[in-house]
């Protein structure tokens, strides 16, 4: 729990009468507040000390909840530092108790604690808490601060309390995820696989459906309060995900009052600035705000040889280079507001809009052929590719509760937009590599559209609650539409003609309608033991054509989805889990888009409309422990996909490289992956793991590739005099087999400096990324019986910078509780560059990941 900060009387009566200019007062609100606080008098505050009765010892980053005299709902808070000091603020005069609470230790309750002003402090001095064994209903694990939280079907990762990630946006905070791997480029994995479902508030998010990297690009870190991540989803979750949910939370307020916030952030290689605002006033709450982020001066290379073997035994070597610059920009900005009808039925809505440009620019693109070791051909070429888009989405949700403790139905509504437009332009030199002699150019504007309504009931069972049953039904209408033509034109400033080809040019439309409906049942028996079944059943039918009326057979299928979730608790707070479901992975636009990508023209990629789903079964097995504070998670788990969507490489004509996807046949992984978190004393934590796991693929025709694929990320913090805070972090992951090869792997790290001030109001940090190192490489290679491909990746991200954050206004606790819920499409795989974009931002080297 956070603590609050108050702001004089004077402005809270303001705000009560102006509720009409309530968004238009937040900027001036927020600046009059800061300029206004140094004349006026401090606040209410309660301030303590948690000490350890045996040691003496502080307890740092114990949790204190204030709570009116008779009431069980908490009226405010705060979280002690590493001295094991709080300051208690927003609440009005009157009887108080407080409860203490740290893992390992009884809680500490202080009774009688009169406030008679609203200005002034009172000191409850030193507060001894006493040793306890604990077994917890929900295993949370503290730290510095609260990191880690296993429930029955889930791990939750506390985003909030990871500073770390300053400055940063959704990309930095899954790095530190357990169970998670993200590479240089942002795409993610989990467990080895890319088949996974991105939430953001549990619900799904047009630019996440498109393109998951971008969607993590531009959420900030800092609006992040915690990451989910749900390897055995129950029936409730879509059927879609083979490797499981990432549910992203981000920071809400259930508070009275008025709040404003800034961060903004400056280094060698990006920039960010966000502003948000929230209010709660009485019955309604709004929220309001904005973040931007740009990224440039991202230089690297990339070069690569090939070996192609003809039909008639003869050889040809192929050697390409280039040096590549990528610049971006991503916006994201959003307008929610609640309202308790009464208490128990309640109504949220919400507007999201997203803003996203990327160019990328590969210069000195050298070609050249070999055979026999003679030079036959070179070609110079510089190609610029751009990608522009925005995002919609537009949410209306009711929810209505009883007075049967957890009862409720709630129906969701969710509309999503993503539009898109991808383009490259291809310019080749003549012999002598000064004059442009023909260009060629790709567009293709592109566009997702998903409509949702979902109806949910939950209703707990038994006298004492501890069985809930949860069923209800969903439909997600969905149509995709991809308009791609290519364009020729001679000379440096020739007019550009469309190629008249319906392989080039053409127009392709994609709908997709899946019904379904689900029953689960959760059962806790022996005091200790935790049940979680479920079943689900997804109709999907598609149609597909193209506007030169050709039309594609895709047959309709129904799916039955198993699931089954068991946990026991042990002593101390220990926990063993189990898990067993079934998964569907349909393809999204990424793996369906014919647009054929020729942007390298040694090296064409393109996406296949007719592919099959994934369908996958998962088990598992996990522990989690504890070694005095320190904690210890481990999981074993196996996975089997059939059908699996893979990147299928073959040599055409003039020894030009093709790409496709195809359902291969078989793909499965066995592995296991393990978590802790280590507290050496209040001051120092580190916090880490790693992923290991055997991959096996299999076509069924005779190709088959295996082999073990790790990753690893360990971060540490320690906490200094004055607020000042030095935390190191780094990631690695090692080679990742491919049915046609492997992708080489790669490393990062940061260290960073934070300085908070204001009561924790504000912070400013410093940090250094990859340091150490000019570039990083990252070596891939391709091999079938015609060809093979060694190809290096290069990028320059050594990077500095400068973060800094500010929250002003005056929030106080509410006494309602406002249940919100939201539509949540676990959606469609993502991945490949084949048909999806018109060209490569940083290179075109078509070692395509899931």
């Amino acid at each position: 729990m956070g603590y609050s900060i108050g702001v004089s009387p004077i402005f809270e009566n303001k705000i009560m009468k102006k509720l009409l200019n309530l968004i238009i007062l937040f900027a001036a609100l927020g600046m009059t507040q800061a300029f206004a606080q140094q004349s006026q008098s401090q606040p209410a505050r309660i301030i303590g000390v948690a000490k350890d009765a045996k040691t003496g010892e502080p307890v740092g980053y114990a949790t204190a909840a204030l709570y009116k005299k008779g009431s069980d709902v908490s009226m405010s808070g705060a979280v002690a530092d590493g001295e094991g000091k709080f300051y208690i603020t927003g609440f009005e005069p009157g009887e108080y108790s407080l409860q203490v609470t740290f893992m390992g230790f009884e809680t500490l309750v202080v009774d009688d604690i009169n406030i008679t002003s609203k200005t002034g402090d009172t000191n409850l001095g030193e507060l001894q808490m006493s040793d306890e064994g604990v077994a917890l209903e929900e295993v949370t694990v503290q730290g510095q601060r609260e990191l880690i939280e296993e429930r029955v079907d889930r791990t939750i990762y506390k985003a909030e309390n990871d500073r770390t990630t300053a400055g940063g946006d959704a990309t930095d905070v899954l790095r530190r995820v357990p169970m998670l791997s993200v590479d240089l480029d942002g795409n993610v994995s989990m467990r080895g696989s890319s088949s996974i479902t991105v939430l953001i508030d549990n619900r799904p998010s047009a630019i996440a459906a498109s393109s998951i990297t971008d969607a993590l690009r531009q959420i900030p870190a800092d609006e992040i309060k915690e990451v989910e991540v749900i390897t055995s989803p129950s029936a409730r979750f879509d059927a879609e995900g083979t490797s499981g949910v990432i549910n992203i939370v981000t920071k809400k307020n259930n508070l009275q009052g008025m709040t404003l916030s800034i961060n903004t952030g400056a280094g060698l290689r990006g920039s960010n600035l966000g502003l948000n605002g929230s209010a709660r006033i009485g019955k309604f709450g709004f929220s309001l705000g904005g973040f931007g982020r740009a990224g440039y001066n991202i230089l690297g290379g990339f070069n690569n040889e090939q070996l192609l073997t003809g039909t008639d035994g003869s050889q040809t070597t192929v050697v390409q280079s280039a040096d590549t610059e990528s610049k971006m920009m991503f916006g994201r900005y959003n307008f929610g507001v609640d309202y308790e009808i009464d208490k128990y039925n309640f109504l949220t809505g919400a507007v999201n809009f997203g803003l996203r440009n990327m160019q990328g620019n590969q210069t000195n693109f050298l070609t050249e052929r070999f055979s026999a070791g003679d030079l036959i051909s070179s070609a110079l070429r510089e190609t610029d590719t751009k990608s522009d888009g925005n995002s919609l989405d537009l949410s209306v949700n009711y929810t209505r509760t009883y007075e049967k403790k957890g009862k409720e139905i709630s129906l969701l509504t969710l509309y999503s937009r993503d539009n898109r437009n991808s383009s490259f332009v291809n310019s080749l030199f003549n012999d002598d590599f000064q004059t442009i002699d023909s260009k060629l150019r790709n567009e293709n504007p592109s566009r997702n559209e998903d409509f949702t309504v979902q109806l949910d009931f939950v209703n707990p069972l038994g006298k004492d609650g501890n069985q809930i049953l949860e069923y209800g039904a969903k439909n997600i209408m969905r149509k995709s539409y991809s308009d791609f033509a290519y364009f020729q034109a001679e000379g440096e400033d020739g007019s550009y003609v469309e190629i008249q080809d319906p392989t080039l040019s053409n127009e392709f439309t994609y709908d997709q309608n899946v019904t379904a409906g689900y029953g689960s049942y959760t059962f806790n028996f022996l005091k200790n033991y935790t049940l979680k079944t479920g079943l689900r059943y997804e109709y999907t039918t598609i149609s597909a054509e193209f506007v030169d009326e050709q039309t594609v057979e895709i047959p309709s299928y129904g799916t039955f989805v198993p699931s089954v979730n068991a946990s026991r608790k042990l002593k101390n707070g220990n926990m063993i889990k189990a898990a067993y479901n079934r998964r569907i992975q349909r393809p999204s636009m990424r793996f369906l888009n014919p647009n054929l990508n020729t942007s390298n023209p040694s090296q064409w990629s393109q996406g296949n409309p007719v592919l099959d789903p994934e369908m996958t079964d998962n088990f598992e097995l996990g522990y989690s422990t504890y070694i005095g504070n320190s904690m210890l998670n481990f999981t074993g788990f196996y996975r089997n996909t059939t059908g699996s969507i893979q990147a299928v490489r073959s040599v055409l004509e003039d020894d030009v490289i093709f790409t496709t996807y195809e359902n291969i046949g078989q793909e499965q992984a066995v592995g296991s992956n393990m978590f802790m978190n280590i507290n050496i004393n209040n001051k120092f934590s580190l916090n880490g793991g790693f992923d290991l796991y055997y991959a096996m693929l299999n076509n069924g025709l005779g190709t088959e590739n295996n082999g073990w694929v790790i990753s690893g990320r360990m971060f540490g913090n320690y906490s200094l005099p004055k607020d000042w805070q030095v935390q190191l972090f780094s990631f690695a992951r090692g080679r990742r087999v491919q049915l046609q090869g492997s992708n080489g792997g790669f490393a990062m790290y940061g260290l960073n400096f934070n300085k908070q001030f204001q009561e924790k109001r504000g912070s400013i940090g410093f940090g250094l990324e990859n340091f150490l190192t000019k570039e990083f490489k990252v070596n891939n290679e391709i091999i079938t019986p015609t060809m093979i491909q060694n190809s290096t990746n290069a990028m320059r991200n050594m990077n500095f910078k400068i973060n800094f954050s500010y929250r002003i206004g005056k929030l106080s606790m509410s006494d309602r509780t406002r249940r919100r819920r939201s539509v949540s499409n676990d959606d469609l795989k993502e991945g490949g560059e084949g048909g999806g974009e018109g060209g490569g931002m940083m290179n075109n080297n078509n070692n395509n990941k899931k």
